[in-house]
């Protein structure tokens, strides 16, 4: 038999380079279980990250829109004409720089503002309404509001401005509050991922702790050991993380396509009416992807001080 046809010996690949098993298997119950819940958490995960960036992009499209108007109120008055009133403040808020146009709503808008608390047909002769001058704003920087509310006031009879800052504030609030909360819920999702790496680091030193003992004790460095552990979960993450986060954007696509194509139906003009234009941007992608990255090095990284830790306490 030649030496080209003679067997080789365990741990070398025939041409004189050794190959090194890993202290873990690569393929085990335990891996894939694992693989599967660092999925899950990174669905989750990305899940929260696209709400968030909905959330805050959904608020500031309302800032915006709602910061480039104000309205003005004119109440009722006996022995005042009304419609002169609102012609009159029209006329007023146009003359003010940053203001694009200013119309007073008909009639049939006002009734359709009232319809969902007062019913179709509202007689608004009868009801001290007041009604409503919309001032648009194209220059935010040049139009004084202050400047505004003080003519109306000195000039319109039962005039009155407001620029909605009540409501801006509590918007901005709402925003925030939601944000911090998704932002609350993204911790906890990484911390439980965290936990589960450093149990599932446990378990798997404690399946292989002879072998660990063995490298220990014959010199193999903790750096070596804690190396083949942190690659052995480095991939796990890697991979549940790639799943969780390409299903989380598979739903983010799957949002951005059925409110694309819903427009008109009941459900999405509620949906619209409450929230805006609902959009997922790439802001929640990228989010998603420096997800993955930052589960994979979690993992890894996780993994490495448990070990490290576990060998400190062999010595």
């Amino acid at each position: 038999m030649s030496r080209a046809d003679a067997p080789h010996p365990a741990g070398d690949d025939g041409e004189g380079r050794r190959r090194t098993t890993p202290i873990v298997p690569p393929q085990s119950i335990a891996g894939r279980t694992l693989a599967l819940v660092v999925a899950i958490m990174t669905f989750l995960a990305g899940l929260t990250i696209g709400a968030v960036t909905m959330v805050d992009a959904a608020a500031r499209a309302w800032q915006s829109d709602i910061g480039r108007e104000v309205t003005i109120e004119v109440r009722p008055l006996d022995g005042v004409a009304i419609a002169g009133e609102l012609d009159k403040a029209a006329a007023l808020a146009q003359e003010f720089p940053g203001v694009g146009g200013a119309r007073a709503l008909t009639d049939a808008e006002t009734r359709r503002l009232l319809e969902p608390w007062l019913g179709a047909g509202v007689d608004l002769a009868a009801l001290p309404v007041p009604r409503l001058v919309v001032v648009t704003i194209d220059d935010p920087g040049a139009f004084d509001v202050a400047a505004l509310a003080a003519s109306v006031k000195r000039e319109i009879r039962g005039g009155a401005v407001d620029d909605h800052a009540a409501w801006i504030d509590r918007l901005r609030a709402m925003a925030q509050s939601m944000v911090l909360a998704g932002l609350a819920v993204l911790a906890l999702v990484l911390v439980a991922l965290t936990l589960s790496v450093v149990f599932a680091t446990r378990a798997a030193m404690a399946g292989n702790r002879h072998i660990i003992e063995v490298l220990h004790f014959c010199g193999a460095e903790d750096r070596f050991v804690a190396g083949q552990f942190q690659r052995h979960f480095l991939v796990l993450g890697v991979r549940g993380g790639a799943i969780g986060g390409g299903l989380a954007a598979l739903v983010f696509a799957a949002a951005s396509w059925w409110f694309r194509g819903s427009a008109g139906l009941p459900g999405a003009d509620q949906i619209e009416g409450l929230a805006g234009a609902v959009e997922i941007g790439w802001q929640a992608y990228a989010g998603v992807a420096v997800l993955v990255v930052a589960v994979a090095g979690l993992t890894a990284a996780t993994s490495r001080l448990a070990v490290r830790r576990s060998l400190a306490a062999i010595e």
